[in-house]
């Protein structure tokens, strides 16, 4: 059993602060972008591209991220104060609404550049789970997504919370949709690279498999609940996603 009192602060100069989270953003987009450049395109000419697509995708996730935790998670609140939707530093993004944002940037600057929509999913679906597991473990550095009531032998006390022992849902996540997730898509690019979607497909797919799953472990929104009597928020996305990588897999192999 782990004692979490980590501070969310990385460094701090002055009143200027740097968190983990912060870094975790940063540090996702730029090994992200190494690894897509580097790793997976051999085009020059794609390998510049690579350089403008990169802008697309931080505002997609940004702005998409936020504007999803607004709408799927606290929308009533914010339609009371709907200035504090701009207070980022407050906290509030959603995975999900990230990915629809990311989805709306990739249509523009392949419609933009006339290229192929499913081919810069399926490169961004290879380096997604880099920032997946680095967000994650911010989570867990910041005390936040934390899990449920355990006395599971890697139970942590996040004493920034409370003094009970709960899962560390954030390090599940870290590892299936961060770790595993990033190793099993790659390990499949070569198979599937000649057919655009499959790999974005298998993305939402196993994503919503592995969210849905350990959510039972985290600790329900406590503005939310359980919906239904079992189901958590977080899972009835997971289950709306899943059924359309299920439909999108089939559509592409086709």
């Amino acid at each position: 059993m782990f004692v979490n009192n980590l501070d969310p602060v990385a460094f701090e100069f002055l009143s200027f602060q740097i968190r983990w989270y912060s870094l975790a953003y940063i540090f996702g987009f730029l090994i992200g972008w190494f690894y897509i450049k580097n790793f997976l395109i051999k085009d020059l000419r794609e390998k510049t591209l690579v350089d403008d697509f990169i802008t697309y995708l931080i505002l997609g996730v940004i702005i998409g991220g936020r504007l999803g935790y607004v709408i799927f998670y606290n929308f009533f609140y914010y339609l009371s104060h709907p200035f504090e939707i701009f207070f980022i530093w407050q906290g509030g993004m959603s995975f999900h609404g990230g990915l629809l944002g990311v989805c709306l940037a990739t249509y523009i600057f392949t419609q933009k550049h006339n290229l192929s929509f499913f081919r810069y999913t399926d490169l961004v679906s290879l380096a997604a789970p880099i920032g997946i597991f680095l967000g994650r473990v911010a989570n867990f550095i910041n005390s936040e997504l934390y899990g449920r009531e355990t006395d599971f032998i890697f139970s942590v006390n996040f004493n920034k919370v409370d003094n009970l022992f709960r899962h560390p849902s954030q390090l599940y996540e870290s590892f299936f949709e961060g770790i595993v997730l990033f190793i099993f898509l790659n390990l499949l690019w070569k198979k599937f690279s000649e057919i655009p979607g499959v790999i974005s497909s298998l993305f939402l797919i196993f994503y919503s498999l592995f969210r849905f799953i350990i959510e039972f472990t985290r600790e329900p929104d406590a503005h939310l609940g359980i919906l239904i009597n079992i189901f958590t928020y977080g899972q009835m996305l997971s289950i709306v996603f899943f059924i359309s990588g299920v439909i999108l897999f089939k559509l592409v192999k086709k």
